[in-house]
């Protein structure tokens, strides 16, 4: 019989917000959000965020992603990838937060990531370029720069970022 004692170290686990229906495998795009642990502002260190982005560029060449942007706000990671036939999002981002979080905790004994993460497929319709820019765009609407050429970490495989702003798209 549980009683009240055993029953407060028991936390309910919550429902996956992957769709059910979708295999997350295959050449689609995602826009990717994941965020720290309880919220901390762990990528406001330029030596972490570059530890990170290195697991991150490893795994996603071995995943077959190619990463269209990115961007480490203080207590999260947006991410706009594009996979290959042979790409699978849960085992790119199962190994990437595996990896990343076991370097973390070695250094700093602490937890990196939250459970799990947020992902938006793209639909044929949605513009990339768009996404993108909002991606890199961020930093501005928190206020933390005025203009993204201000802001060290974000970036892409693909995009001149600062071309892609001052291109006007919105």
């Amino acid at each position: 019989m549980l009683t009240d004692k055993t029953t407060k170290s028991f936390k309910p686990r919550k429902s996956s917000p992957r769709l059910k229906i979708f295999d997350y495998k295959g050449n689609y795009c995602y826009f990717i959000t994941c965020c720290t642990h309880q919220s901390k502002p762990y990528f406001k260190d330029k030596n972490l965020v570059n530890a990170v982005l290195n697991t991150l560029q490893g795994i996603a060449r071995k995943e077959t992603f190619t990463i269209l942007s990115y961007c480490f706000m203080p207590d999260h990671l947006h991410l706009l990838l594009s996979g290959e036939e042979t790409s699978s999002l849960k085992d790119f981002m199962r190994n990437f937060k595996q990896k990343s979080s076991f370097r973390f905790r070695k250094i700093s004994k602490k937890t990196l990531w939250q459970r799990s993460y947020y992902d938006h497929v793209l639909r044929k319709e949605e513009d990339i370029r768009e996404i993108a820019l909002y991606i890199f765009r961020n930093p501005i609407r928190k206020g933390i720069v005025a203009c993204i050429r201000d802001y060290p970490f974000l970036g892409s495989d693909v995009f001149d970022c600062y071309r892609l702003e001052e291109s006007g798209q919105t």
